[in-house]
């Protein structure tokens, strides 16, 4: 081999690893900063394709506030409640300032770390701002676990 084709082979190798070794740093780098959402009934029994979340792991979770289920400290801002969708119940636990929509009986979406099988530290609560909105992931994973409701001409007349 001549030493020009050797300098154009060196060249194209350290461009390859360079190249591989940018893309290997930036996607651990991004899964480092990665929440996966879940719902209480697939943080607690897992999602359907198996796989469960770790103690420890980061993620977000949504659902319905239980009602009479905040608990405030009185000496503090620390805060918990529970979480459910159709299943499990799930506590979350959060230190600081609720938003001013945070309310039993609506939708929110805490984000934080998991403490043991059924309980969240949560960093971060964000409220459903309004009552026809509802984040997609909250929509997609409601509508899978939810069978919606049939009322009657009855029932509807009701309200």
């Amino acid at each position: 081999m001549n030493p020009r084709r050797k300098k154009r082979l060196g060249l194209a190798l350290t461009l390859v690893l360079g190249v591989g070794a940018t893309i290997g740093l930036m996607l651990y780098a991004l899964n480092q900063n990665m929440d996966l959402f879940y719902t209480p009934t697939e943080l607690v029994n897992g999602k359907p394709d198996g796989t469960k979340p770790e103690v420890g792991q980061r993620l977000r979770i949504g659902g319905m506030v239980v009602t009479d289920s905040v608990q405030r400290d009185p000496d503090s801002l620390k805060v918990s409640f529970k979480v459910a969708d159709v299943g499990p119940q799930v506590t979350v636990i959060f230190e600081g300032i609720l938003p001013d929509l945070f309310r039993e009986g609506q939708g929110i979406v805490a984000q934080g770390e998991l403490v043991n099988a059924n309980t969240v530290k949560a960093h971060e609560v964000l409220a459903k701002h309004d009552e026809e909105y509802m984040p997609p992931e909250i929509a997609e994973a409601m509508n899978k676990n939810h069978q919606p409701l049939e009322y009657t001409e009855q029932q509807k007349g009701s309200y």
